[in-house]
C-alpha cells in the first residue's frame, strides 16, 4: 500500500486542569514523539499528529473523523497528562479503526534533582495511561498495548508490526478474489462460508466460469506474447525444448498467453487474489503454472483447487510484509522425512510455488503433470532458500474462522531432488515434526497454507486480534498437553462469546 494512500493518526489525551501553558508543552512534546516515530524509518506508514484532545466532544469528533477518513488505517493513542477516561467513552465507542495504546513518556530518564510538582503534573502518563487502559478493558475494546520509550527500538518495532497488521485489515476490506470454477470435488477443508468471510474479514469472493478467462486468454495479441517470452528468456534458464526453435517452444508461448490473459482479467476486475482448479479448466490447454508463480511474485494471492481462504491469506501476508526481506508463497505439506537425522517436511504443490522464496534464480521447465487431462504445463523449478518463518492456514469451523500457525526453519534438502520437477521447500517444524503435526491435526489445520519468511509472527497475531479471529500458534515451547487444553478452552470461550 503506497505511503501516500494510508496513514496512522496520533491522538494525545490531556485535560484543562493544569492550564494553557501546560497544554502548550503537552502539544510540543506529543509532536516530538510523533515525529520521532516517523523518523525511525521502521513504521511503514506516515504518523499524522492531531491536536491534543481535552474533552469528550473533541475526542468523539477525532474518532469519528478517523473512522470516516479512508487514509486512516489505525489510531495510536497516548495520555500525556492525566486524561479522565470517561471523556473517551463516546469516541472509543464510535471508533471503527484498529487501535494501539502507546504507553510512553517524553523523557527517558528522570531528572531527579529538578523534579517538582510542575514536573509531576506534566509528566504523568504513568497515571493517565492506566486510566485509559481501564476504560479500554471496561469497554471490551480489542487493542494492542505497547510499553516503552518512544526512542526504544523494541517498542517502535512492535508498533511497526501492528501498523502492518492494520494495513492488512485495510487490505482485507479492499480484497476482491475471483475463483475460476469451484473447489476440488469431495474436499472438505477448502469449503467455507464466503458470506461470513465478507462479514468478518471484508473479503469479497466470487466465482467466474473458466471460459470467461479463456476468452481473454485467446484474445491476447502476439506482440504481448513476444514480450513475455523475451522476459522469460532474460529472467530464467529455459529448458532447451522451450527455447526458440525447441520442440516445445509453442508450450512456452501458450504459457505466456495464459499469463497475459490472466493478468488482464485480474487487473480489469480489480482482483488481487484468485484460485484455479485442475478439475475445471474449460478451454485452457494447460493448468496455469508459470503464470500463477509470476503473479504471486508480483503480490497476488493464490490458492489451488479453488481454495479461496488460502488465496486471501497469501495476498494479505504479501501486503503486510511488503518491503521486508524474504518471501511468501502458497504451499502444501506433501510428504515427510522421518529419519535418519532430523525429521522434516517436504512441501510443494503441483506447480504453484512462489519464486520469492527461491534460493537461486529458477529454471523454466516443462514436464507431464499426470492429472487434469491437459497438455504438459510450463513451470518454474527451484528449491526454497534456507530461512526461518512460519506456515499458516485459515479454516472455517462453522461457528468461527481459525488461524493455525507453525514456526518453521527452511533447510536444504538432505540430498538432491533430480527427479522432482516442481518448486519445493524442505523445513523443520517447531518444536519437532511429531508434536507440531499432532498439534496441527488436533487444531484441524488445513493441508494448504501460506508459507512466509518475510512477515513477523507478531504482525499475524496483531491481525488476528484486530479481526477477532482465533489464532493457534505452534512454536518451540508447544507441548501437546497444553495445546490440547488451549483448543478445548478456545472452543468454550468462542461458543460462549458468540451467544452473548
Amino acid at each position: 500500500m503506497p505511503r501516500q494512500q494510508a496513514e496512522l493518526w496520533f491522538l494525545t489525551g490531556s485535560q484543562e486542569l493544569y492550564g494553557q501553558e501546560t497544554l502548550v508543552r503537552v502539544a510540543a512534546q506529543s509532536q516530538q514523539i510523533a515525529a520521532g516515530l516517523e523518523a525511525s524509518g521502521v513504521i511503514p506508514l506516515p504518523i499524522v499528529w492531531k491536536p491534543v484532545l481535552t474533552g469528550a466532544e473533541g475526542i468523539r469528533q477525532a474518532c469519528v473523523d478517523a473512522t470516516a477518513d479512508p487514509r486512516c488505517v489505525g489510531v495510536v493513542t497516548w495520555m500525556h497528562t492525566f486524561s479522565p477516561a470517561k471523556a473517551w467513552i463516546g469516541g472509543l465507542d464510535a471508533l471503527r479503526k484498529p487501535l494501539l495504546h502507546f504507553h510512553t513518556q517524553t523523557n527517558l530518564s528522570l531528572p531527579w534533582a529538578q523534579i517538582d510538582m510542575d514536573f509531576m503534573n506534566l509528566n504523568q502518563a504513568a497515571h493517565g495511561d492506566r486510566e485509559f487502559g481501564f476504560m479500554g478493558t471496561r469497554m471490551g475494546l480489542r487493542r494492542k498495548t505497547v510499553v516503552g520509550h518512544w526512542s526504544d527500538v523494541h517498542a517502535v518495532g512492535r508498533i511497526a508490526d501492528w501498523a502492518r497488521a492494520a494495513i492488512g485489515w485495510r487490505a482485507a476490506h479492499d480484497l476482491r478474489l475471483v475463483r475460476f470454477g469451484d473447489n476440488m470435488r469431495e474436499v472438505a477443508v477448502t469449503e467455507g462460508d464466503k458470506v461470513e468471510a465478507q462479514l468478518r474479514l471484508g473479503l469479497s469472493v466470487n466465482t467466474y466460469g473458466v471460459n470467461d478467462l479463456v476468452a481473454v486468454v485467446d484474445a491476447v495479441p502476439e506482440s504481448e506474447i513476444d514480450a513475455l517470452v523475451a522476459d522469460y528468456e532474460a529472467s530464467y534458464t529455459l529448458a532447451p525444448s522451450l527455447a526458440a526453435g525447441g520442440a516445445q517452444a509453442g508450450a512456452l508461448r501458450y504459457a505466456a498467453r495464459i499469463e497475459a490473459g490472466l493478468r488482464k482479467f485480474l487487473q480489469d476486475g480489480g482482483f488481487t487474489a484468485f484460485t484455479t482448479n485442475f478439475e475445471d479448466l474449460g478451454g485452457l490447454r494447460q493448468l496455469p503454472g508459470l503464470a500463477v508463480q509470476r503473479l504471486m511474485a508480483d503480490g497476488y494471492g493464490f490458492g489451488g483447487e479453488g481454495d479461496w481462504k488460502t488465496a486471501a491469506l497469501v495476498r494479505l501476508i504479501k501486503v503486510m510484509s511488503s518491503g521486508l526481506a524474504g518471501g511468501t508463497s502458497f504451499m502444501e505439506d506433501y510428504t515427510y522425512h522421518l529419519g535418519p537425522g532430523d525429521p522434516k517436511i517436504l512441501g510443494a504443490h503441483m506447480l504453484e510455488v512462489c519464486p520469492t522464496i527461491s534460493s537461486t534464480p529458477p529454471s523454466c521447465e516443462i514436464h507431464p503433470l499426470g492429472i487434469g487431462g491437459r497438455e504438459d504445463p510450463v513451470r518454474l523449478v527451484f528449491r526454497a532458500k534456507p530461512a526461518t518463518g512460519f506456515v499458516v492456514g485459515l479454516i472455517d469451523l462453522g461457528d468461527r474462522f481459525r488461524l493455525v500457525a507453525n514456526d518453521i526453519e527452511i533447510v536444504e534438502p538432505d540430498e538432491p531432488l533430480p527427479r522432482l520437477p516442481v518448486a519445493c521447500a524442505v523445513w523443520r517444524p517447531e518444536p519437532n515434526l511429531a508434536t507440531s503435526t499432532e498439534a496441527w491435526l488436533t487444531a484441524g489445520g488445513p493441508h494448504h497454507t501460506a508459507l512466509t519468511t518475510a512477515l513477523h509472527f507478531d504482525t499475524l497475531a496483531d491481525f488476528a486480534q484486530i479481526a477477532n479471529v482465533e489464532l493457534l500458534h505452534i512454536d518451540a515451547a508447544t507441548t501437546m498437553r497444553d495445546f490440547a487444553n488451549e483448543v478445548r478452552w478456545n472452543q468454550t470461550y468462542y461458543r460462549l462469546a458468540a451467544g452473548l
